[in-house]
Formats: structure tokens, sequence, C-alpha cells
């Protein structure tokens, strides 16, 4: 099966599944399987062409319990003297699931409220993940909380997104004390520097490891790793038995 592209990425032929990234924000288009640009590609994908495109903005009514979790939430943030355009950028539904996207100065009184309102119960959070995304300019560093509420049975997620050159998110800590490891893991892995953390030293790579090994810009491969004292060569100098 082959397919042709144009200059802008855009799909020609009909032999594929359609596109389901229509309506949203496209911050890259990605050529190949893997998208690797600096040499051949033997996955046999080579002429794949498709954007990557974020959800974007919902608009009402959004469906379900999703606009009474919506309504509580805006509330709740109004009867403390903050507008809440100030601090819900967007609000997202994709796949069934609820988002809402959170500027971080206001992350740990809306996180807050979640967990403390009657109406939303957001007791639990079960971890917060790092994503990045090099296209997305201005907002490359991507935090994603998800939250659930044992009393409503209902799970939602927060998103909190800035850039590589300011890697700040507020901690959540405090609000959710098992955020602890899961901000540590967050901070290894990618670099985003949770503000108030009682903590925040590497998890799982050495304390004196160069660089966040799940960043897309982070190397694949030629890398020399360490363990007590012993010098391990990097995949491409090690000896072959073939």
């Amino acid at each position: 099966m082959t397919e042709n592209s144009d200059a802008n990425g855009e799909r020609n032929g009909t032999a594929v599944p359609a596109p389901r990234d229509t309506g949203g924000e496209v911050i890259r288009v990605r050529k190949g399987m893997f998208g690797a640009n600096n040499g051949g590609d033997t996955s046999g994908y080579g002429g794949l062409v498709r954007t990557v495109t974020l959800p974007g903005a919902a608009s009402r009514p959004y469906g379900g319990w999703f606009d009474e979790v919506a309504d509580e939430l805006e509330g709740a943030l109004e009867e403390q003297d903050l507008l809440p355009s100030n601090a819900i950028e967007k609000t997202v539904v994709d796949r069934d699931e609820l988002t809402f996207h959170i500027a971080r100065e206001h992350l740990v009184q809306v996180a807050r409220t979640l967990r403390d309102d009657p109406a939303l119960r957001f007791e639990l959070c079960t971890g917060v993940s790092g994503v990045h995304f090099p296209g997305d300019k201005g907002r490359e560093l991507h935090a994603v909380y998800h939250l659930r509420s044992l009393t409503h049975g209902r799970v939602i997620r927060l998103e909190v997104s800035v850039p590589d050159s300011d890697p700040h998110i507020p901690s959540l800590v405090e609000v959710y004390p098992t955020n602890d490891w899961h901000e540590r893991e967050a901070y290894d892995f990618f670099g985003l520097i949770f503000d108030g953390h009682p903590a925040l030293t590497r998890i799982m790579m050495p304390d004196d490891w160069q660089g966040f090994p799940q960043r897309k810009d982070y190397p694949l491969g030629g890398i020399a790793v360490e363990y007590k004292g012993a010098q391990i060569p990097a995949p491409d100098q090690r000896r072959s038995y073939s």
C-alpha cells in the first residue's frame, strides 16, 4: 500500500484510514513511523505522513456529568473571587474524557477546590505524567494530573503547559501527598520543576545524570552508562558476536 503526500503533509491517497485529527491544534507534521529525519527509515513506513494534533477546546454542552462538574468548579472559583476564565485556559472533551487545562499560577487553588468542594470531592490524585511536545512552541512541556472522586465515582484530568525555557509548576504535594514520588519521577525524566516540593531529587536516574531521558529530543543511543564504577560501552561500541 502506498500513499502520496504534498509539501504540507496532507494525504492524497485513499488507501489509508481517515485521520481523526480534525478541528484541533496541529503542532507537527510527522514523516515516517518514528519521525526519524537523520537517516534511512528501515521500518517500511518511510512514506507515511501524518499531522500531530492536540484536541481543541470543547463547546457546551459537554454531555453527561461533565457539565455538572464544570459548572460546580466554575461556581466554586467565583466564590473565591477567581474568574474561571483566568484559571481554566480551555476545557477539552476527547475520547469521552474531560480535561481542564489550568494556568499554572492557579493550579494549587483549583486542585484544592476540586478536592474540598462537597459537590466535586476529587479526593484522590493517582499521579502526574509528563509529556514533551517539542513542536508545541511556548508550551513544550505538559504535566497531566489524573483525579478520581471516590464519592461520586468520577475521573477527570488537569493539564498544565509550560515552556522548555521556564519549566516551573507549583507542587501539589500539599494538596495530594501521594504526588510526592510522582512529581520526582516527572522531574527526573522530563525536567519539570515542581516548586514547593519537599525534596525534588531524581528518583530513577543517578543524581549526577545529565539530561532528561523521556524528552523527545533526548538521544536514543550511544550514551555511555556507569554502574558502581564499572564502565559499560555504549550500544554502538559493544562487541559483536555475529
